[in-house]
């Protein structure tokens, strides 16, 4: 099972990259919860695949980035990555290189909870606030 879920986070991240947004509803649960601290101006809870495109677009809003992973395993129905998110906030093209953790449980080949932490002191300073 622990591969089975590292391929469903990779595919992800692959469709993330490619803005595919067939293969991202299909990874996500209908009913899957989102979390990032609310500290920043996309974070806060987020239910439901209306959710889910809501956070996701709330991020593209504020910032142009992407994932560098450093690492990810698979913890029973929980798959961890780690690495670093690099761009530049829209606004006022502050360059950014952030430390950053994305935390999902699967059941049954889907994204059902999905976790997303980074270094937010970092990043709201690249913000400026």
């Amino acid at each position: 099972m622990s591969d089975a879920n590292l391929a469903v986070v990779r595919r992800l991240y692959d469709a993330l990259q490619a803005r595919d947004v067939s293969v991202i509803e299909q990874v996500f649960a209908p009913d899957v919860e989102i979390f990032q601290t609310p500290e920043l101006p996309w974070g806060g809870s987020y239910q439901g695949r209306d959710g889910l495109f809501t956070f996701f677009l709330s991020l593209a809003e504020h910032l142009e980035s992407a994932v560098t992973h450093e690492g990810m395993f698979a913890a029973g129905n929980h798959v961890v990555q780690h690495g670093r998110t690099k761009g530049k906030v829209r606004e006022s093209q502050t360059p950014f290189d952030i430390e950053e953790v994305h935390v999902f449980e699967l059941h049954d080949g889907r994204i059902v909870r999905f976790s997303a932490y980074i270094d937010t002191p970092a990043m709201l300073d690249a913000l400026g606030t």
